[in-house]
């Protein structure tokens, strides 16, 4: 491979570093660690005389760390105080204003609004800042002037280990409350430039809805106006193909839309000879571009990986402009110092990274790339052009995927790499012509005929970009299941990309060889650390308001028990927390999941969250198929039966056994559930022991239960530690009861938008009486529970302490 230029550009260093700042907030040793190592790759590729460039670089991923630490410090004192002035979710009246442009998700309108003297039933002060709203006018606009009645309550969120500190994302949207709007009033309309966008982008979006047919109206939205609303199996279809980039407003997208209309411009500028005369006609349509750039972000969206590449575009055009060379490598590196100026947290949104890395691959991976493919395909093909362009085709669509690899494995279970394939055929149906023909369609709406042929045409071309996606999809021999990359192979990774993107020669492939290496080493670390040996782990899953656990057992298997499952919420649990637990654990098999009993709150995730893993033996009480339940439920049952696992009820599990090195004994509901009882009452009740340790799991159990336990020898129901019965409810957790686990620790698995006031205050206060030290998910995120059978540890995700 012939050597590609490796400049090395002071201001995509200073923009990186300003961007590692931010992760600094939650991987501060790893973001270390990387910043060392490459600064030793520059050092290496620069020598010694830019030493000063190098400490003006530490000082920019301080500078960042520094920022990013004060605004979600800032953030989390405002949302402690509406916590504590409102609780659980409460009807609220406010004034406020619309501050950030409205999307429709799920046919509900979405927007946030800037409140003031918000004041809520059973509140005890009053309180201001930024609330997510769903529903209102389908005209509202940024700017507008409304008094709003809304359900609000603390947005929810999930501190899993898996998926990491939710604090600096949430702090990022700036949003201390959400909830649906029971009413909407207009005060004042605004008139600025941005509730004009926002209305353009109400009519365009009623036009899409209007003429588009309906299953490609989603897919048009999400092209023109960035909103993501595709349904959820176009959404992994798309995702699942690595085609979701085709319906993201992504820089690709903006630089063809901008340069596109600017190079009409500039054909039409030229021709008119008064204006040619004076002036260079495309220095001034390149000062023209940089507002028509901006608004046009602005219109599509404003997502982080359009806003990068507006900075990018504004670099470029402001060269222009400016009768200077437009150097790409340049542009990048302001884009990024420009969004980590504005945007402190910026590395906490996934689009702006995946843009980043994307055309980060092609500044400095195209061309070696396609230099390479292209003489191989030369060689092969005796020079045919067809296929050396598609060598070259292929190259560059690698250079802009691969260094996204690792972002996405921490998100997705698979890797499309069938997408290289596909994107080479429904790229160019998507840009050039699904794209064209959805902006010429905002258009057209005062031609009626014009705009539904143009809607019609528009479909065609997004249902086949479509059955491309699902094609690809569908072929499970196109995409390769991969981990998810620890933080510390996140580090070896980026360390390997900037030695192939800076080095030179042998020292190039050495680094790269090394960073491989370390990925692999790193790799059989975590699975060990996923499945240890010689220790029990209980991992309480923080999945709202549910139950969720993951007990990794002394011998290297495991067990779920529950999945959680947020009722009458379109977020699936079991995708945002259990499938990503268990990837991050390595864990594509179970000795068995155990449903405590059939509510959806506690089996409501397990159906996504078990997607990837095989189970031995799934637990069930019963007592739900005995009376005809339907809906998940009987598909989950269906599921485990499909695939092998066996459906074992309490009259083959009631008593001891012995599973991996640890005592496991199902105390009830012995020796089946009664019938005259709610499926609370019923619970599995589980004690797993490890040495001189054990666990208690008490599923929802209330008093009824409680007292059949108590029946029971002291010593069956004693445990170190118990998840306390349903959630913390006031019927649950009696002080006879409490007494006689007399547990050392209580775990209460409880969401911070409950309805319900779990866990209640008496509870808490037997728990307290008991000497019980509670630790409550809600507050610390997800708790982790080890012993070797001796000693006992108990953490919970937030470093926080439980409540003596």
């Amino acid at each position: 491979m012939r050597e590609a230029r490796t400049e090395i550009d002071a201001f995509v260093l200073l923009g990186v570093c300003f961007v590692l700042g931010g992760l600094a907030l939650v991987a501060p040793y790893e973001v270390a660690a990387f910043a060392a190592l490459a600064a030793w790759v520059v050092r290496a590729r620069l020598g010694r005389r830019h030493v000063w460039l190098l400490v003006l670089l530490v000082a920019s991923v301080a500078a960042g760390a520094w920022r990013a630490a004060r605004a979600t410090s800032s953030h989390e004192r405002d949302r402690a105080l509406v916590i504590r002035a409102t609780g659980p979710p409460a009807r609220c009246a406010a004034s406020g204003i619309v501050a950030g442009s409205p999307v429709v998700v799920r046919g509900a309108l979405r927007w946030d609004a800037a409140l003031v003297d918000v004041e809520c039933d059973g509140a005890s002060a009053r309180w201001s800042g930024r609330a997510t709203l769903y529903g209102g006018p389908a005209d509202l606009a940024r700017g507008d002037r409304v008094d709003v009645i809304a359900q609000l309550g603390p947005p929810q969120r999930f501190w899993n280990e898996a998926t990491g500190d939710p604090r600096p994302g949430e702090a990022r949207r700036g949003v201390v409350a959400s909830g649906g709007a029971v009413s909407v009033d207009v005060c004042a309309r605004s008139a600025s430039l941005l509730a004009w966008i926002d209305r353009a982008r109400a009519s365009v979006r009623a036009r899409i809805d209007a003429t588009f047919r309906p299953d490609a109206a989603p897919m048009a939205r999400a092209l023109v106006l960035g909103e993501e609303d595709l349904t959820p199996d176009d959404a992994a279809a798309f995702r699942t193909s690595g085609l979701a980039h085709l319906l993201a407003v992504s820089g690709m997208h903006l630089v063809v839309v901008v340069l596109g209309g600017l190079a009409l411009l500039t054909a039409v500028v030229v021709r008119i000879e008064r204006i040619a005369a004076r002036v260079d006609g495309g220095r001034l349509v390149a000062a023209w571009g940089i507002p028509l750039t901006w608004s046009y972000a602005l219109f599509a969206g404003a997502s982080g990986s359009t806003l990068r590449a507006a900075w990018m575009l504004t670099a470029v055009l402001l060269a222009r402009a400016l009768g200077r060379r437009a150097e790409g490598v340049r542009a990048f590196g302001l884009s990024l110092v420009a969004m980590a100026a504005f945007d402190p947290l910026v590395a906490f949104d996934v689009s702006f990274l995946l843009s980043a890395a994307a055309t980060a691959g092609l500044l400095f991976l195209a061309r070696p790339l396609a230099e390479a493919f292209s003489r191989f395909a030369r060689v092969a093909t005796r020079g045919r052009a067809p296929l050396v362009w598609l060598a070259r085709s292929l190259a560059t669509t690698l250079a802009a995927t691969v260094p996204c690899a690792p972002i996405l494995a921490r998100f997705a279970p698979a890797m499309p790499i069938g997408g290289v394939f596909a994107n080479v055929v429904a790229v160019p149906v998507g840009e050039s012509v699904a794209l064209p023909l959805c902006l010429a369609h905002a258009l057209l709406a005062p031609w009626p005929a014009a705009e539904r042929g143009c809607a019609w045409a528009a479909s065609g071309a997004l249902v086949v970009v479509r059955a491309i996606a699902r094609a690809c999809a569908d072929a499970r021999v196109l995409s390769l299941e991969v981990p998810m990359p620890t933080a510390w192979q996140l580090v070896a990774i980026g360390v390997g990309f900037a030695a192939l993107a800076t080095m030179r020669n042998a020292a190039r492939w050495g680094a790269a060889s090394v960073a491989v290496a370390a990925t692999l080493v790193l790799e059989l670390g975590a699975r060990r650390a996923g499945a240890p040996r010689g220790i029990m782990r209980a991992t309480f899953l923080d999945v709202g308001q549910g139950d969720a656990a993951i007990v990794d057992l002394p011998n290297g298997d495991a067990l779920i028990i529950d999945g959680g499952g947020l009722v009458g919420s379109p977020l699936d649990v079991g995708a945002r927390v259990l499938a990503p637990a268990l990837r991050a654990k390595r864990r594509r098999a179970l000795a068995a999941v155990i449903l405590s009993h059939p509510h959806p709150d506690h089996y409501g995730g397990l159906g996504a969250g078990l997607a990837s893993t095989r189970f031995a033996a799934l637990w069930d009480t019963g007592q739900a198929e005995r009376e005809g339940a339907s809906g998940p439920y009987a598909d989950l049952l269906a599921a485990a039966r499909r695939s092998g696992a066996r459906v074992l009820r309490p009259a083959d599990l009631c008593g001891a056994r012995t599973m991996s090195g640890a005592r496991v004994e199902v105390l009830a509901p012995c020796p089946g559930p009664s019938p005259d009882r709610g499926p609370n009452d019923n619970s599995f009740v589980v004690r797993i022991a490890f040495g001189r340790r054990a666990l208690l799991f008490v599923g929802d159990s209330e008093s009824e239960e409680e007292r059949d336990l108590l029946r029971l020898a002291p010593a069956a129901i004693r445990a170190d530690v118990l998840k306390v019965g349903h959630h913390g409810s006031r019927t649950s957790s009696s002080a006879a009861f409490i007494a006689a686990v007399a547990p050392a620790h209580a775990i209460v698995s409880s969401g911070i938008r409950n309805r319900f006031g779990h866990p209640h205050p008496v509870t808490l206060a037997t728990l307290s009486r008991a000497g019980a030290r509670v630790w409550r998910t809600d507050r610390v995120g997800a708790i982790v529970v080890e012993t070797d059978g001796e000693q006992l540890d108990v953490r919970g995700a937030s470093g926080e302490h439980g409540d003596p």
